[in-house]
């Protein structure tokens, strides 16, 4: 067995050489880290201190509440900080393999080894790959440092971080050592499609043609530009035990002909669109959808979809996305859901969730799946979870279901509507087993209900793993009647908190304003720095500003970036580039003090507590805004820059910050936070100026590893300057733009696309006029739609009447994961589906 030195070594190196051969078999030149001894001391550091990390690279990590399947591709894996080995001897390290030209970077060995010109050959079996002792010869040559030097085993490690369309097509061509490790069952067992935007029809057909029957589970979320011919392959894969088909394009008749095929199936996730009919499913289908245990359903149109079928149904996951009116204005009732013969199944229910999209139509319609659960409450139901926002007026079902679930079951989970709990004793009696998730999102809970009910004066509760307060703006006061938005919080509840939820890994308190009070170890700041095991972490922005200014803050110098100055010049000043994060400033803040306890943070938002998105679903656009907290003006540029001690920060939220002034900390994040995968920037500094623009332009200069991009900003000018910068973000795929009043250059728009290969979608709502916008998004698309399959492009103004109907049309996997604006931190239980 390989060690997990040697393991974790080579997974690093997966990502700098790319082993999956070029269209003409040539391998892609390696890059070599810089600064390795630097990168060695922080990953040791991290391999002491975090247990998790280590499980998840060796592969060991533990099965959730869940049963959540091992992963077995790259798209969904955490990213880590490379792990480099000082004992490994430089030259070693830059070793070519044999036959390797290191100056024109093209494959030299014997033309018998190379990949053919053709990926449409099959090697299996039966098949041969060309055969060649070169990569025995390379290794006897150049050592340990020829990649197929190395054992089975951790060869199979690396290929699990490639897609697994790519092992299909490309790296089983390369020899025959490829051709039979890229078959391997631990390979093939579990394939995931989801953000792979580079699966073409082709590739997906291929794919199910060589290794369809030995695939068990298999998840296609989010394939919208599949075609539903090509869905229908998955008829072949027999084998399979789960599948996700969220986001495909699914008639009645296909589902029917794809799930008759299935007899193992178990676990099924789709979408019930407009005009689904449960009638056209066949017999074969029922009896599989009778067998199956986990359903993921979600809901456009009005409808029990496939539930009535599921007899069997153990965890069952309604998503409820159904508009008030069609396009052509008809008025959409529920009531068409009455009269269909059968109803759901929920005796042998375990989890129930539903999260609803604002409207009417969708409360109507979980009252219908809510009916059947309040007749009889499942004995074994140990997570109910409803998420809907705003108001959801209790029935008198609803009550009776309540009631039965506080009579007869032990939660592990649970999250219901504001209106179910305020003012409610609910919370005294339902009963908890051992709780892993709790949700009171925007509920009137004091924090006295909070010690009381929830956490039972002190009650041990280290199994919760996440915590959701967003929107509580009473829960850290004793009193919810009298208390102010300027008060400030009680720590002592605080700290109860902290101390009873010691193995928190996911807390959500944003949107509220939780302000805190003089006095030594007494900031929120201070007590959360003790949940040492925090992973994801969402605050207002007025929670880590000081209790009071202080002496030894630096005041960041103000912008001069686009100052007059006689004939029309102006003084050119970029951002500094600073060795640290804190150079010139005391790392003294309550904030900076967090941050160095949370060393493996991966999730970080500071939502002001006050924003509130331009952009808001199924609405018209927000033309105003509500203005910040005035505690939130002593969080600026310093605090920003503490961000970048979190080394392993993959996904960051900044929203409503006006104390912003040069936006100098972003270029630290940028520096020091090299595995930030998704930014989402909003309304930094003064509305009325966007000072930061350089800083962000130095910023993403050093984000290689960022693949999502989301900028709200008004008067947002995306120039030329701008694009060229995110033109250096190798790794981008998604990019939101939302600027009211905000301009764009067409031009560099689309010589930004022609250099960013991997991009996949563009949302541009600006202010820009209709005419400008429709001629740039048609001229993207009839550039890059032909090679880019799964290209997504809407450029629309932002304050158009028609903006509605635009947004109805986003694929769901863009709408829901970049271009709303939500927080995303506990907004669902850990590894709610796998």
């Amino acid at each position: 067995m390989a060690s997990f030195e040697e393991t974790a070594f080579l997974t690093w190196q997966c990502h700098l050489v790319s082993i999956v051969a070029s269209p003409v078999g040539g391998w892609r030149t390696p890059l070599w880290p810089q600064n390795r001894h630097i990168q060695e001391a922080e990953w040791k550091k991290g391999q002491a201190d975090d247990k998790h990390f280590i499980d998840i690279v060796s592969g060991k990590g533990s099965k959730s509440h869940w049963g959540r399947p091992p992963r077995g591709g790259h798209s969904e894996r955490r990213s880590r900080p490379s792990p480099v080995f000082t004992q490994t001897p430089k030259e070693e390290l830059h070793t070519w393999p044999a036959g390797y030209s290191k100056a024109e970077g093209k494959d030299m060995t014997n033309t018998d080894t190379a990949a053919p010109e053709s990926n449409t050959d099959t090697v299996g079996p039966d098949t041969a790959a060309p055969d060649t002792a070169a990569p025995a010869a390379a290794a006897e040559v150049a050592g340990s440092a020829h990649l197929l030097g190395f054992s089975d085993e951790i060869l199979l490690h690396i290929l699990s971080h490639v897609p697994s369309t790519d092992l299909v097509v490309n790296v089983r061509h390369v020899c025959r050592k490829l051709a039979a490790l890229s078959l391997d069952k631990s390979l093939v067992h579990t394939v995931l499609l989801q953000k792979d935007y580079q699966a073409s029809e082709d590739k997906v057909k291929q794919l199910v043609k060589v290794i369809g029957r030995e695939i068990q589970q298999l998840s296609m979320a989010g394939c919208y530009w599949l075609s539903g011919v090509t869905i229908e392959h998955v008829a072949r894969c027999h084998s399979l035990v789960k599948v996700n088909l969220s986001g495909c394009h699914l008639t009645s008749l296909r589902l029917s002909k794809v799930l008759s095929a299935l007899q193992q199936l178990r676990s099924l996730a789709l979408d019930v669109i407009p005009g689904f009919d449960a009638s056209q499913l066949s017999s074969e289908c029922r009896a599989t959808l009778s067998r199956v245990q986990e359903l993921k359903q979600t809901l456009f149109t009005p409808s029990y979809g496939v539930v009535p079928c599921c007899a069997s149904l153990q965890k069952l996951l309604l998503y409820f996305e159904i508009l008030d009116r069609t396009r052509e204005g008809a008025v959409l009732s529920g009531q068409l859901m009455v009269g269909q013969s059968n109803v759901p199944h929920y005796q042998n229910l375990r989890v129930f969730y539903a999260r609803l999209a604002p409207g009417y139509i969708n409360q109507e319609v979980v009252r219908l799946y809510l009916a059947v659960l309040s007749d009889r409450t499942p004995e074994n139901l140990h997570a109910f979870l409803i998420s809907v926002p705003g108001s959801f007026a209790e029935s008198g079902a609803t009550k009776n279901l309540l009631e039965s679930m506080a009579r007869n079951v032990a939660l592990d989970a649970l999250q219901l509507p504001k209106s179910w709990l305020n003012g409610s004793s609910l919370l005294q009696h339902i009963k908890f087993n051992n709780p892993f998730y709790f949700s009171f999102s925007r509920c009137t809970l004091s924090g006295g209900h909070l010690i009381q009910r929830v956490i039972n004066d002190g009650k041990d509760l280290r199994s919760l793993a996440s915590l959701n307060l967003s929107g509580c703006v009473h829960c850290l006061s004793p009193d919810s009647l009298l208390r102010k938005a300027e008060d400030d919080i009680d720590s002592s509840i605080l700290e109860t908190l902290v101390a009873s939820c010691c193995n928190l890994r996911h807390l959500n308190l944003s949107a509220a304003h939780h302000h805190s009070s003089e006095g030594l170890g007494r900031h929120l700041c201070h007590l959360l720095a003790r949940l040492c095991h925090l992973r994801s972490l969402s605050l207002p922005v007025c929670s880590v500003a000081d209790s009071a200014p202080r002496a030894d803050r630096v005041p960041a110098q103000p912008a001069m970036h686009a100052v007059p100055r006689g004939f029309g010049k102006r003084v050119r000043i970029g951002v500094q580039t600073c060795p640290g994060p804190f150079a010139g400033q005391q790392p003294s803040s309550a904030f900076w003090s967090l941050l160095k306890n949370l060393p493996f943070l991966e999730h970080l938002e500071l939502i002001g507590s006050n924003f509130s998105s331009a952009m808001p679903r199924n609405e018209p656009a927000i033309r105003n805004s509500l203005p910040p907290c005035s505690r939130a003006q002593n969080v600026g540029d310093s605090e920003v820059a503490a961000i970048g001690q979190l080394a392993f920060l993959q996904h960051l939220t900044l929203a409503q910050l006006p104390g912003i002034l040069t936006g100098s900390g972003l270029v630290s994040i940028g520096l020091q936070c090299q595995q930030l995968q998704s930014l989402s920037l909003a309304n930094l500094g003064m509305m009325g100026k966007v000072v930061y623009v350089p800083a962000l332009s130095d910023m993403l200069k050093h984000c290689r590893q960022l693949k999502d991009l989301r900028l709200e900003q008004p008067y947002f000018n995306a120039n030329a300057q701008f694009f060229q910068a995110l033109s250096q973000c190798a790794s981008l795929q998604r990019l939101c733009l939302v600027s009211r009043s905000g301009t764009l250059q067409p031009d560099a728009v689309l010589a930004f696309m022609a250099r960013c290969l991997h991009v996949v979608m563009c949302h541009m709502f600006t202010g820009e006029s209709l005419a400008t916008c429709k001629s740039l998004q048609q001229s993207l698309l009839r550039s890059f739609q032909a090679e880019r399959p799964a290209l997504n492009v809407v450029i629309f103004p932002l304050l158009h009447e028609g903006l509605t109907d635009v947004i109805r049309d986003v694929p769901m996997v863009h709408l829901d994961e970049i271009t709303l604006f939500k927080s995303r931190v506990a907004e669902e239980p850990p590894n709610l589906w796998w």
